[in-house]
């Protein structure tokens, strides 16, 4: 990020340091912790080192009103921020607001902890703006996570690769930004801004081979910056309704390798289904959401729960290792959004 290089054992050392003081702070495992930073070193390591103590990280972004911000603190249970900051005019937040540099280069031990979670412990809450005012956090498993990024039938990722993180770390397409490589032994490129120009030059110079994009910004950069994004490995996009002649003329760039789009509520953690577009999209009217990804179930079902013809309407219901364990302290919402699945023996 910027002027700064991280190598993973640098990276496992800081984040064991913070793990400790965490620990030492009175956070255990299944204890919620607030991060309020922006795409760094810093927030990487702030989320490893959770999760190392066996936490929840909960991202929350630092452009929403204070009032927000609270809410979102409070709702989690946070037993403390992570901030750039102490200034608590920054967070109001009546539990403990820390800086987190000090704490990454304090004295604790850098030795690995040895904590051991379950795959369906908590990794993660991610809040999403809820059509019913008041957003939703989102539970979301570590079994969630590695389905995401790891033989996950449509990206091959290996320790060559440079994936661009510029989402929001308060959106769940972060989660494929900061763990796909991770988990994979490469490399997480922290992009500054979305400006057309300045976005291509940093592709090119950090050498990113793996880039997801809303699909408003692809919308935006294909018609700008297309020739760049031609040269990408992966080029992932996806989040809203599709538009098929900014594919069509990225396709015309005869790149990238891999054209992917994307569909996936944050409850079904960042990705659900996948289709990789060819030219043969020419003939279509719009892009399909495509197949599900590996140790993903989908089926589109009737008003009865029974599944319908082929070409018939129905409702889409999706299974799998990526379902989420249900919204924080909404189990009436969660009982009637998260069922059991009838088609398998798996929940």
């Amino acid at each position: 990020h910027e002027d700064e290089r991280l190598s993973y054992g640098e990276l496992n050392a800081r984040a064991n340091r913070l793990a400790h003081h965490l620990i030492g702070l009175g956070v255990k495992p299944g204890d919620s912790v607030a991060t309020m930073l922006d795409r760094s070193v810093s927030l990487v390591v702030a989320q490893l080192a959770i999760l190392k103590a066996g936490g929840v990280y909960v991202p929350i972004d630092r452009a929403l009103p204070s009032a927000r911000q609270e809410w979102l603190i409070a709702d989690c249970a946070a037993r403390l921020v992570l901030s750039e900051s102490d200034d608590r005019d920054l967070v109001k937040a009546t539990i403990p607001v820390l800086p987190i540099e000090p704490l990454i280069a304090g004295t604790k031990s850098s030795v690995d902890l040895g904590l051991a979670l379950s795959a369906d412990a908590a990794a993660y809450v991610m809040y999403t703006s809820g059509s019913t005012g008041l957003p939703k956090g989102v539970v979301v498993p570590h079994r969630a996570v590695n389905r995401l990024v790891i033989s996950n039938g449509y990206a091959k990722i290996d320790a060559g690769d440079r994936v661009a993180w510029a989402s929001n770390p308060a959106f769940d397409a972060s989660t494929f930004e900061v763990w796909a490589p991770l988990l994979n032994g490469g490399c997480i490129i922290a992009m500054d801004g979305i400006n057309p120009a300045d976005f291509a030059k940093a592709l090119k110079q950090q050498r990113v081979t793996i880039l997801f994009l809303t699909t408003a910004l692809f919308n935006q950069y294909t018609s700008l910056i297309a020739p760049t994004l031609a040269r990408l490995k992966y080029l992932l996009c996806g989040g809203e309704r599709n538009d098929l002649p900014s594919f069509l003329k990225l396709l015309r760039e005869e790149g990238p390798v891999r054209l992917i789009h994307c569909y996936g509520p944050t409850e079904t953690t960042t990705f659900a289904t996948v289709c990789e577009i060819a030219k043969s999209v020419e003939d279509m009217t719009s892009i399909p959401i495509g197949r599900p990804i590996a140790n993903t179930r989908v089926y589109v079902l009737d008003a009865h729960g029974g599944p319908v013809p082929f070409g018939a309407v129905g409702e889409l219901y999706i299974g799998g290792a990526g379902v989420a364990r249900g919204y924080l302290n909404r189990p009436e919402l969660t009982a009637e959004r998260f069922m059991a699945d009838p088609f398998s023996d798996e929940p």
